[in-house]
């Protein structure tokens, strides 16, 4: 399989925000998001993100069929409460490009998409002076009834492209998961590396 991996420019991006919403929706549906997706809702979304100056959109297209993306923009274009540790700590945002999504159809996976999208959120951080790099991940407890047996965290190739976890850096981020009546906050850990 031949897959290419690249950011979308201007009316690119435009054209894509409905498929890019259903992937987002089908891929963060799995543990351990276990997202309960709304299309309208996912589509707002994705163009804030995308809205923000510097963001930069990847995707992988198997032929014309996109069946990943990732995204990043400066970590000064996010909602506050994804900026609160770092302010809180006295931490410049400004220095620090935020990676949001990475998403990616299960059977595209261990070929080294992932690399590549953290490869191009990388390098337009540098591009924009950035001097590190962070995200997000959501915290489960390892006896959550959800949790497949066969899981395996992506801890170990977060930790392999030089990321680690920041102690006592956690937010709250608020969506619906299968099963509940309304969204719920869930913790997330950040993880961060300088560039």
């Amino acid at each position: 399989m031949s897959v290419t991996v690249r950011p979308l420019t201007g009316a690119e991006i435009s054209a894509a925000i409905a498929d890019l919403a259903k992937l987002r929706i089908a891929v963060f549906a799995a543990w351990p998001y276990l997202y309960d997706g709304d299309p309208s809702y996912e589509a707002d979304y994705l163009r804030e993100f995308i809205a923000a100056p510097d963001a930069v959109l990847v995707a992988a297209f198997d032929g014309p069929r996109i069946v990943g993306a990732a995204t990043a923009s400066p970590m000064v274009a996010q909602k506050a409460e994804f900026r609160a540790p770092f302010e809180a700590r006295g931490i410049a945002t400004e220095a620090l490009f935020y990676f949001g999504e990475s998403v990616l159809l299960p059977g595209y996976r261990g070929q080294g998409i992932g690399h590549a999208f953290f490869d191009h959120r990388e390098a337009q951080a540098r591009a924009c002076g950035a001097t590190a790099a962070t995200f997000a991940a959501v915290i489960r407890p390892d006896d959550h009834p959800a949790r497949p047996a066969d899981y395996v965290p992506l801890d170990g190739f977060w930790a392999k492209r030089g990321y680690a976890p920041v102690p006592g850096f956690v937010t709250q981020l608020a969506w619906q998961e299968h099963g509940e009546a309304a969204e719920s906050p869930k913790p997330m850990q950040y993880w961060m590396r300088t560039l």
